[in-house]
């Protein structure tokens, strides 16, 4: 069962990002207040929850906190200042944007910088463990893929509306095939290098 608060703070705030592990498209996060009645049914981690659920419970979400805020973080910003550091800055733009201003934050994962000397915590698989992380990571998911159906229309070759810019064998096959685009993160290996797969065939052997 999830859990509201981690502090006594009145205004805490969860955040939690999406698409880190992507080859293409913006790195997301979102930051959420929650008030002190809130209940949700089917609130959970969004990777434990289907796509449908999670579109049911985006506007639940939106209308239930008592303040969110959603940032897209674009690949050449990635690309210039790495993706720990921009997964952070994406929770950062998240906070400073929340009005009531947060107390607390509590943080999905086990690394964050301090924005505004706000007091935090960073907390191991947060976002089964606690409702605003929870709800974070739901608006993160949602308006991450919505973000990258609308890619797709550009660059359908990719098939991002499925993948979402994941490392899939078909989104690589796809780079193989056509290159990269703009939204692709270049400073991420898109292919396995052919001296890796060489070693990996003898070792075999």
């Amino acid at each position: 069962m999830l859990i509201l608060k981690h502090s006594e703070f009145k205004y805490e705030t969860g955040t939690d990002e999406a698409g880190r592990g992507c080859l293409a498209g913006p790195v997301t996060a979102a930051a959420v207040i929650l008030p002190e009645d809130f209940k949700l049914d089917l609130l959970n981690d969004s990777k434990q929850l289907s796509e449908k659920i999670r579109e049911h419970l985006r506007p639940l979400i939106q209308q239930k906190a008592l303040c969110y805020h959603v940032a897209h973080i674009e690949p050449d910003v990635i690309d210039e200042i790495n993706i720990l550091n921009a997964s952070i800055r994406a929770m950062q733009d998240c906070i400073v944007k929340l009005s009531p201003v947060p107390q607390y934050i509590i943080v999905d994962g086990n690394r964050f910088k301090s924005v505004d000397n706000i007091p935090h915590s960073c907390i191991i698989k947060g976002d089964s463990k606690y409702l605003s992380i929870a709800a974070a990571s739901v608006l993160a998911k949602t308006y991450r893929d919505e973000y990258m159906n609308k890619l797709h229309e550009e660059f359908p070759m990719y098939n991002w509306k499925n993948n979402k810019g994941y490392p899939t064998l078909e989104h690589r096959e796809a780079i193989r095939k056509y290159g990269i685009t703009k939204y692709h993160r270049k400073t991420f290996r898109m292919l396995p290098e052919q001296m890796e797969l060489e070693l990996e065939m003898q070792c075999e052997e």
